[in-house]
């Protein structure tokens, strides 16, 4: 069951770290990569600041408005 619940975990935290490349980049290639590299990524994000200010949830969002 744990394997389970962190697979899941895992699998939305990819997807959040796709969303916020697409938002700051628009490239497929930056894309693949981070796709390649997500967990790197996220963390290079929420290092540089790109997080900061409540856009951790304003990115997401952006999406279905």
């Amino acid at each position: 069951m744990n394997t389970r619940d962190s697979s899941i975990t895992y699998l939305i935290l990819g997807i959040y770290a796709l969303m916020i490349n697409w938002y700051y980049n628009h490239s497929v290639i930056m894309l693949i990569l981070a796709y390649i590299f997500w967990p790197l990524y996220l963390i290079y994000e929420l290092l540089t600041g790109h997080l900061s200010h409540g856009m951790w949830k304003i990115i997401p969002l952006s999406y279905f408005n």
